[in-house]
């Protein structure tokens, strides 16, 4: 399997498909990149080169003690890219992947960034404070960590149900689906799973949003249950300059794995890319 080393010695596993324009694709917690399978094989049969790697903490790479915050995440995506020398490369970041995509811009800029497109992605800040009083309180955060502290299993068997809508009327969310999730969730190390909660909470990506100089697609559902839109990409959508901002209907956080909305991102995902 394709590994690179970082420099604090840490394996990061990654999967290459395709040629052409590389397209590199950040997953949410507590997924891996198999959660971005259907897209990465979209692109690939379109032209483009699919690079989708695990964070570390998740999936098949290293599941270091320390790290397991967006600084060292970003800095982990950087050294994939120079690893692989990508050049006009176009980032997508789903959920805590857009923060890690975020925060690779803000630290190592857009010298070899094409476009970038965050769905459901937790900046500008998910944690309600005086100034951001449309994030979510600690209490929810709170109970996160213990969900994966404790019963870790039950715990993201029951996350499933929000993550992806399956408990709204009229859900064509699968059983099977749902597994994918409890599976790969089970594959983070219980510490990075644990840190990780922090990073993606009280990370302040604001400053980040505002070095994004090159095209953006920022996509959020609506009812979004974990990354609530209104603190979330409605306000990314007034930080970053030139941006697109496509809200779907109706659609849960992982809108890109049911349907009927992945068809409908996967058609303005390979549109954005072409474009």
């Amino acid at each position: 399997m394709p590994f690179i080393t970082t420099k604090d010695e840490i394996s990061i596993y990654y999967k290459d498909w395709g040629t052409g324009q590389p397209v590199v694709f950040s997953h949410g917690w507590p997924l891996n990149a198999d959660a971005w399978d259907p897209q990465a094989r979209l692109v690939a049969e379109n032209g483009f080169r699919a690079i989708a790697h695990d964070r570390r903490g998740h999936g098949r790479s290293s599941q270091p003690w320390d790290g397991n915050d967006l600084d060292t995440y970003a800095d982990d995506l950087a050294e994939l890219i120079d690893a692989l020398d990508l050049r006009d490369v176009i980032l997508v970041g789903h959920s805590t992947g857009g923060g890690e995509v975020t925060r690779y811009i803000g630290r190592h800029g857009t010298a070899r960034v094409a476009k970038v497109v965050l769905l459901g992605a937790i900046p500008p800040l998910m944690l309600r404070t005086e100034a951001n009083p449309e994030g979510l309180p600690v209490e929810v955060f709170d109970g996160i960590r213990a969900g994966v502290a404790g019963d870790r299993s039950q715990f993201y068997q029951e996350l499933s149900n929000a993550f992806y809508g399956a408990d709204r009327p009229g859900s064509q969310v699968t059983q099977g689906t749902r597994d994918a999730f409890w599976l790969w969730s089970m594959q983070v190390g219980i510490k990075g799973a644990y840190d990780c909660v922090k990073a993606f909470s009280e990370t302040d990506l604001t400053a980040d949003l505002g070095r994004f100089d090159i095209p953006t697609l920022i996509a959020h559902g609506d009812d979004d249950q974990i990354v609530p839109i209104v603190a979330a990409g409605e306000k990314s959508s007034k930080i970053v300059k030139d941006n697109t901002y496509k809200v779907y209907r109706g659609a849960p956080h992982g809108l890109s794995m049911v349907a009927p909305f992945k068809d409908v991102f996967d058609a303005d995902l390979l549109a954005f890319a072409r474009g």
